[in-house]
């Protein structure tokens, strides 16, 4: 390749040795693996993020180019580690000096980031507005609504979808592929009577999304999708990237797994890697036997597992591989590790969530007193509620303790607004962003903004009507600062990222006028620019934070956590990817895991299964799972709120509970002596018999 940085008389072994020297003999298959199409099945724990940051390295030492390089993950976070690895393992691979900089994967990101930059840089030929904005989920719910109510059905008499349902609907329908009868009947039954109503309001959504040249999430992959039903178009883009490698590829949908097969038909080039035991997304439309049939879709594909775990202990591995090992489907595999065996994990049965609780709490502060901080252990769950009598119990002994979850960056009000000033001025016919910028002018109320919307809903050029729209007369001493303003940015004379604090600075008075907790809102925004002085321009900087939003903002945090340590409080969904060394799962009872709400066939309990292993597979040394003997059910509304008496998981058979010592909670084991008696000290049975004899 040339520019390669290394002395003549380094020699392709040397460097190798040197830059690829830490793999196992599975991974290193995977990394020089030719350039057929390739699975790699990797099991967690497995090293799959330095196996694939490994490959591109390897091809990138070999001759490719990093510009033809397409590296497809599911979150931002994912692809920034990816590329860092890559970078690092390339810079040694090509001998490049340490104190130099990493060479750069300029396309490495989510699906849908990619999909929006090529999409942009299509836009003229596929007749999509260069200038589109992303709508982030409250204003697709939005834009929905009106399209509802323009076509009346928020007056049927008989009850129809709310907004965020229609939305909901309309994703599923779109990332599965699927007929919308087929989605209603699956996953949406109550649903189905009203097919031809929902059809035309999906059809109404899209023409309005046309109008203001807008795409909504799932749009993304939808238009990336279609573009490439284009054969011109396929082949272009197919030819725009030598190598396309793909992170978590189980997690990958129906329209995903079209993508890739349109852009390299024979698989040539195509590298995935992922687990089809951890599975667990089939609620976005994740489609599971994409990973399974893969070797089927693509002739000639090489398949190599990544068996040797480093993460956790033998015996905790024997138990995960006992679990997985009764799916009735899979790509066989079994984990195994070098490391010491460890403790055997535990299956505790306590009386009820409240003795889960109490043993939960005993037992963290006890391996904290061993040594083992509280930040190393975590406490999964199915569903948040399964958590509550915990959160009580550590709130009551002080223990703190942090909970993943709560409100979404973008949907904090004081952030909407902001951003809502940049996409006005990015795309001048996008009327929820102009709506949401003019209530925030004193004195123009729904009545003027309609005005203003019917403006820009009419003439082929909607910058004059901005220019041109004349204000109610409370509104006149304010408007023309957001007229300025708007202006300025959509006319590109305020430069990025200039262009923010210019927004920055009209919204502050704004925001102190609407918000008591005004400070508090403002650190969120200056966080925000510090996202926002880091991207090239300020298409990119909304698309990326549409696509990929921070998960939290501070209005919805509590009091700042000053403790020396806290503990983890997760979903299982949420801690995929994590590791910690003790893992506490809660509720491992039929009703909980599987959840009830998730038992009406066999994909959906075979999931539930994966579910579960995904959170034996996220402990390193210590796992317990507890079993609650009553505990609530509050999924199911019709029922109310109840509580019922279960039986052990299902998934934990004879076989799998060889693998775990069994042990009854204080509140199971103790009970006798907690009324001072001694064992068997009563002959209940005996005194019953009497009163019939």
């Amino acid at each position: 390749m040339a520019g390669r940085m290394y002395s003549a008389e380094m020699s392709v072994a040397t460097l190798e040795l040197d830059a690829f020297a830490h793999l196992n003999a599975a991974q290193r298959s995977a990394v020089e693996h030719d350039d057929s199409p390739l699975l790699v099945i990797a099991g967690a724990g497995s090293g799959k993020t330095g196996t694939l940051a490994a490959r591109v390295a390897r091809l990138v030492r070999d001759g490719a180019d990093p510009q033809r390089l397409l590296l497809l993950t599911f979150s931002r976070r994912a692809a920034h580690e990816m590329s860092r690895r890559a970078g690092l393992l390339m810079q040694q691979a090509l001998g490049v000096p340490a104190s130099a900089r990493p060479p750069a994967l300029p396309w490495a990101g989510t699906f849908h980031a990619i999909g929006a930059r090529l999409l942009r840089d299509m836009a003229p030929a596929l007749g999509l507005a260069p200038g589109f904005t992303v709508l982030d989920r409250p204003d697709s719910e939005d834009l929905m609504a009106q399209a509802r109510a323009d076509l009346g059905q928020a007056e049927l008499p008989r009850r129809f979808p709310q907004k965020a349902t229609c939305l909901a609907i309309h994703s599923r329908a779109v990332n599965s592929d699927q007929p919308l009868a087929e989605v209603l009947q699956r996953a949406f039954p109550w649903c189905s009577p009203w097919e031809p109503e929902l059809r035309r309001l999906f059809a109404a959504y899209a023409t309005a999304k046309h109008r203001q040249a807008v795409l909504d999430y799932d749009d993304l992959l939808l238009a990336w999708a279609t573009a490439l039903e284009e054969p011109a178009v396929a082949r272009a883009l197919g030819a725009r990237f030598d190598h396309v490698l793909v992170d978590e590829y189980q997690d990958t949908n129906r329209l995903q797994a079209a993508i890739l097969s349109r852009l390299k038909p024979d698989g040539r080039g195509l590298t995935v890697v992922g687990d089809d035991a951890q599975s667990i997304y089939s609620f976005r439309a994740a489609e599971w036997r994409n990973i399974l049939d893969f070797p089927a879709r693509y002739a000639g594909t090489g398949v190599i597992a990544l068996e040797q775990n480093y993460r956790s202990t033998p015996a905790i591995l024997a138990a995960s591989n006992a679990l997985i090992a009764e799916a009735p489907e899979r790509h066989a595999k079994t984990l195994w590790s070098a490391a010491p065996e460890g403790p055997r994990p535990r299956i505790v049965t306590v009386a009820d969530e409240g003795a889960q609780a109490a043993w939960v709490a005993d037992e963290v502060l006890q391996l904290r007193e061993q040594g083992l901080k509280l930040m190393r252990q975590a406490v999964l769950f199915r569903t948040g509620t399964h958590a509550a009598a915990l959160e009580m119990e550590l709130t009551r002994r002080r223990i703190p303790f942090v909970k993943y979850g709560g409100l979404r960056f973008l949907e904090s009000t004081h952030v909407k607004d902001l951003l809502s000033l940049l996409r006005w001025a990015q795309n001048p016919r996008h009327a929820l962003a102009a709506q949401r910028c003019a209530l925030l002018v004193p004195g123009l109320g729904p009545a003027g903004t309609r005005r203003l919307l019917a403006a820009l809903d009419t003439p082929q050029d909607p910058v004059s009507a901005v220019r041109a729209w004349v204000p109610p007369p409370s509104a006149r001493a304010e408007w023309p600062g957001l007229l300025a303003l708007w202006s300025g940015l959509q006319s590109g004379e305020i430069a990025w990222p200039q262009a923010f604090d210019a927004a920055l600075k009209w919204y502050e008075p704004q925001l102190q006028r609407l918000h008591e907790d005004a400070a508090v809102r403002m650190g969120d925004l200056r966080q925000l620019r510090q996202i926002a002085i880091g991207q090239a321009s300020r298409e990119r900087f909304l698309a990326d934070l549409t696509i990929d939003p921070p998960q939290a903002s501070s209005d919805e945090a509590g009091p700042p956590h000053r403790d020396e340590d806290y503990l983890i409080l997760s979903t299982i969904h949420s801690a995929k990817g994590q590791e910690w060394s003790a893992v506490h799962v809660l509720n491992v009872v039929d009703g909980c895991m599987p959840a009830d709400m998730a038992t009406g066939n066999a994909a959906e309990i075979e999931e539930e299964r994966r579910l579960l292993y995904v959170a034996m597979t996220r402990a390193r040394r210590h796992l317990n799972l507890l079993a609650p003997q009553r505990f609530h059910v509050t999924q199911q509304a019709r029922w109310g709120d109840r509580h019922l008496y279960a039986g052990l998981s299902r998934f934990l058979s004879p076989a799998v509970q060889a693998c775990f010592d069994l042990e009854g909670g204080p509140a199971v084991a103790d009970s006798a002596a907690a009324l001072g008696l001694a064992p068997d000290s009563v002959d209940l049975a005996a005194r019953l018999l009497k009163r019939w004899t």
